[in-house]
């Protein structure tokens, strides 16, 4: 289906926002949807949503590649070039109602039905402040201020307004993270019945996985003692491979292959749709983090088990607040909770 015929019209700007709106659409039944990808300009990032892209394109979707950061003219360009699919469209898909981009074409749209899929586990923090009538921060960032955001702050206020239910507009969140229910928004879980059906049964080998973080890139945790803990658990327990985040570093991933031993790969596609393809240990660590809720879902038909590595408050840089560290230990107390996982304490070393 054309872009310009399309009812619905999706907006990813990650690689896990796209692998969640095909998600998305499969589970529902929706044929009807066009997808814009709004790439940034991180070239890791950029290389996994091509794929990604293709893969879309190969079940049959509509997508859209447009630069909206590639310099001081693109912004405007992409705005005039969404204009009328945005006029047009009586659904809104989006991934990161974080995201000022989307906030922007939120408040510049009148949807009738607006659906946000999973970001992660920033979709748990969106849904909590959504309740609470607060502003939309994310949980590792302190909030916006100054001129640019007093500026803005109409435009947020419009997007939000988006993103609550209305007489004229029904909200969905589409989510594999643990949400508690909302007045008048409907929650749908994922159990990635695309990504099942598309990739098949995986093939599973013997010994453990380690799933890395951006807690490092993102400013929460000192390099020294998270580099320190990667070792130690790849000593304790036997890995061998360390799944690298795609915003992590290249120069943090050259230390850590020599300092842990291990073998880092970066991914060419979502940890999910790599886990399900294989090969995959039998055992995976994780620290808090996404893959802690979706890898038990993305899983639960094999043997594969997954293991939730605590944090040590001595971690922590020193701009981390209390709020931040509490949601982390949030991600790992209801992964125990709502698929049993269980936690390993972090190392001492």
């Amino acid at each position: 289906m054309r872009e310009s015929e399309a009812e619905t019209l999706a907006f990813a700007e990650s690689p896990v926002q796209l692998l969640n709106i095909l998600e998305w659409a499969s589970a529902t039944e929706t044929g009807d949807c066009a997808v814009v990808v709004l790439p940034p300009r991180d070239p890791t990032t950029r290389g996994q949503l091509r794929r990604m892209a293709r893969l879309a394109r190969e079940s049959g979707y509509h997508v859209r590649w447009q630069e909206a950061r590639g310099g001081a003219g693109a912004p405007p360009r992409a705005l005039a070039a969404l204009a009328g699919p945005l006029r047009r469209a009586r659904r809104l898909v989006v991934g990161d109602p974080f995201s000022r981009y989307l906030q922007l074409l939120l408040s510049l749209s009148s949807p009738r039905s607006v659906v946000v899929v999973d970001d992660g586990t920033a979709t748990m923090e969106f849904v909590s402040q959504l309740a609470k009538g607060e502003r939309l921060v994310r949980w590792h960032r302190p909030a916006a201020r100054g001129a640019a955001a007093m500026l803005f702050a109409p435009v947020a206020r419009r997007a939000v307004h988006r993103l609550r239910p209305g007489r004229d507009r029904a909200v969905e969140v589409f989510t594999a993270m643990p949400v508690p229910p909302l007045e008048g928004i409907t929650i749908t879980e994922n159990d990635f019945p695309w990504t099942r059906r598309h990739f098949g049964d995986p093939r599973v080998t013997r010994g453990a996985d380690l799933v890395g973080t951006s807690l490092v890139e993102t400013g929460v945790l000192r390099e020294d003692r998270y580099l320190t803990a990667v070792a130690d658990l790849a000593r304790e327990h036997g890995v061998a491979r360390y799944w690298a985040h795609r915003r992590e570093s290249a120069e943090k991933l050259r230390r850590l292959g020599e300092h842990a031993g291990v073998e880092v790969v970066r991914p060419d596609l979502p940890l999910e749709l790599v886990a399900r393809r294989g090969p995959i240990g039998d055992t995976i660590l994780s620290f808090p983090s996404t893959v802690v809720h979706t890898l038990p879902r993305v899983l639960a038909d094999t043997r594969v088990r997954v293991l939730v590595c605590d944090l040590a408050e001595g971690w922590f840089t020193d701009r981390v607040t209390a709020r931040a560290s509490g949601f982390l230990s949030s991600v790992t107390s209801t992964a125990r909770g709502t698929h049993g996982l269980v936690s390993l304490p972090a190392p001492q070393s």
